[in-house]
This record gives C-alpha cells, sequence and structure tokens, in this order.
C-alpha cells in the first residue's frame, strides 16, 4: 500500500511526489545510528571520551612541559611513550606486575630523559628550535628500531590488572573499571605536577626560568639543572602514559607515531606551551573523537584536525598561547 502526498507543482522534485505517491524513505547508515541511541549510550560514550582524552593529556602536558620551559619541539615524545610500554612489558617478564610497573616506569623513562637531554640536547641550546626539533625527529626513529632489534616487530599484549577488569555501574550503565583507574590515574597526575609548580620553591624557580632564563642566571641558579629536571618530568609522564595506554590498545613499537601527530593537535588547540591549554584540549579531542566515532566513525579522525582548523580560524594561539612563543 502506497502512502498519498498532497502533489506538487516542481520539476525538481521526485515525479512519483508530483503524481502525488510518497516514495519509499531510504535510511542512510547515520540515520540508522541515530535511531538506535539513547541518554545512557551518550553519556557512556562521553565517558570513554574522557578516558581517551586522559591519555591524550598525559601525553600532551609532557610535550607542552618541554616546549614550555624548554622551547624544544620534541619530536621524540611519542618514542618515550612507547618506551613506557615497553619498559613495563619488561618488567612483567622478569616477575613484577603493573602496581611496581606504575613506579618503575615513569622513573626509568625519566632518567632515561635526563641522559638524552644532557648528552644529545643541551649542547643545541641557543642554536634555534630548528636544531633540537631535527635531532628528537631522528632519535625517534633510532629509538624505534632499537625496540625492534631487542624485542621484534610483532609486539605484544598487555593485559589489563586482574583487580581492575570488568566493569562498574556508573548510573548510567556498565562502564570498564580500567578506564576509570586511567581518568583517575591522570587526575592525580596532574594534582601533583600542579602542586609541584605552583607550592615549592623550585616549581617557581622553573617557572620564572620559562619567563626569562636570563634573570634566573644572574640570581646564581643554574639553569642548566632545571632544564635537566624538566625535561626528565616531561619524558617521565609520557612513559607513565605509554604505560597506561598498554592494556587499551597493545604494545607495538610504532604506537608513538601515532599519538604523537594527535598530541601535536592538543598542544595547538590548546596553546603551544601551555599546561592548562593541554589539559582542556585532550579532554575536548578525546570526547570530540569518542561522540564522532559513534555517530560517523570512518570520520572520527579527520574529526581531531577539524577541530583543530577551526579553533586555529577563531583563534591562531589556541585556547591559552601566547603569541610569539616560536619566535
Amino acid at each position: 500500500m502506497r502512502q498519498i502526498c498532497a502533489p506538487v507543482r516542481n520539476s525538481a522534485i521526485s515525479p512519483d511526489v508530483v503524481n502525488g505517491v510518497c516514495p519509499v524513505q531510504a535510511h542512510t547508515p547515520l540515520e540508522k545510528r541515530m535511531a538506535g541511541l539513547s541518554l545512557d549510550l551518550i553519556a557512556l560514550q562521553l565517558f570513554a571520551g574522557l578516558a581517551l582524552g586522559a591519555i591524550y593529556v598525559l601525553f600532551a602536558i609532557g610535550l607542552s612541559l618541554i616546549f614550555g620551559m624548554l622551547t624544544v619541539v620534541n619530536f621524540a615524545h611519542g618514542a618515550f611513550y612507547m618506551v613506557g610500554a615497553y619498559v613495563g612489558v619488561y618488567i612483567l617478564t622478569l616477575g613484577g606486575d603493573f602496581w611496581i610497573c606504575l613506579i618503575a616506569v615513569p622513573a626509568l623513562v625519566g632518567l632515561f630523559g635526563f641522559a638524552v637531554e644532557r648528552l644529545l640536547i643541551r649542547p643545541l641550546y641557543g642554536r634555534g628550535i630548528d636544531y633540537p626539533l631535527l635531532l628528537t625527529f631522528g632519535l625517534s626513529y633510532v629509538m624505534v628500531e632499537f625496540v625492534r632489534i631487542a624485542f621484534g616487530k610483532t609486539g605484544f599484549p598487555f593485559d589489563t590488572p586482574e583487580i581492575l577488569q570488568g566493569a562498574v555501574n556508573i548510573g548510567v550503565g556498565y562502564f570498564p573499571l580500567y578506564r576509570l583507574f586511567v581518568i583517575g590515574a591522570t587526575a592525580t597526575v596532574l594534582l601533583a605536577l600542579w602542586l609541584f609548580l605552583e607550592k615549592t620553591s623550585f616549581g617557581l624557580i622553573i617557572r620564572a626560568g620559562a619567563r626569562d632564563p636570563q634573570i634566573v642566571r644572574v640570581l646564581g641558579v643554574d639553569v642548566a639543572k632545571v632544564w635537566l629536571i624538566v625535561f626528565g618530568i616531561g619524558t617521565a609522564i609520557a612513559g607513565f602514559a605509554g604505560l597506561l595506554a598498554a592494556p587499551l590498545q597493545g604494545v607495538i613499537p610504532e604506537m608513538g607515531g601515532t599519538i604523537l601527530a594527535e598530541a601535536f593537535v592538543v598542544t595547538v588547540v590548546g596553546g603551544m606551551g601551555s599546561i592548562g591549554g593541554a589539559v582542556l584540549a585532550g579532554l575536548l579531542v578525546g570526547v570530540v573523537v569518542s561522540m564522532t566515532s559513534l555517530f560517523a566513525p570512518e570520520m572520527a579522525k579527520v574529526s581531531i584536525f577539524a577541530l583543530m582548523a577551526v579553533v586555529l580560524i577563531i583563534r591562531p594561539q589556541g585556547f591559552f598561547g601566547r603569541a610569539g612563543l616560536m619566535s
């Protein structure tokens, strides 16, 4: 039985409609997905976006910390993230557990960061922003190749700790417990970093050195030591992020490459060198990717760069960026 429509006089309309007959409405894939949505499902997807955003935040604040304090664009940051995951795998093979990894991974990756800053990056200070950029770009390839030689190219699964397996009811449905742990761990790191930078004398020196290192030197502060510690902290946080991401995506040598591109989007959107901007932008990017995956999965990755384009058109320096920081 056909549905009858009021006839219209318009040659651009389907002949069936002109004759008073409505054609059968074809449902697009998006319309079908929209029909099955509920408020609870959307809320769960928002929480999933926050968990994804938490990984982006951890990765991006280390990147922003290093750039904001040292003006070094660290293209090896993704490699430090990957090394953190592989250090976790190695500790587990030695009989350790995930809770030991939470302490050992950032400590070991941070020590590695100390060595990289002291031996490779420090000699390039004052030579322009391009020199450490190119060095870290090449270093990232070297680190990935060393990991391939040491651990192979196939990668490893990384099991979620038994105590964090399963899901809990958060009011709108059941949500994976491990993802809630990731959100909580990220909040803890952010609080610790804020207390360190804002409430300690060394944090005051770091912030002063980022604004005017020459004045800090005149006051007798060893700026080289400050930069060493900042770079170590930034790389330690990257390694910690890699460890947290390992149970969510597995561990492969190339895992740092994709997130590095996405993290640069986060830092640009939040404002180059702004830690607060990295936090806001990381969570926003995570939610945008998660919600886009719900409505149009094929557009999930594109949505990150579309968001960046919109933000840069409206505010070229990002949310909290300072004009002229790259000069």
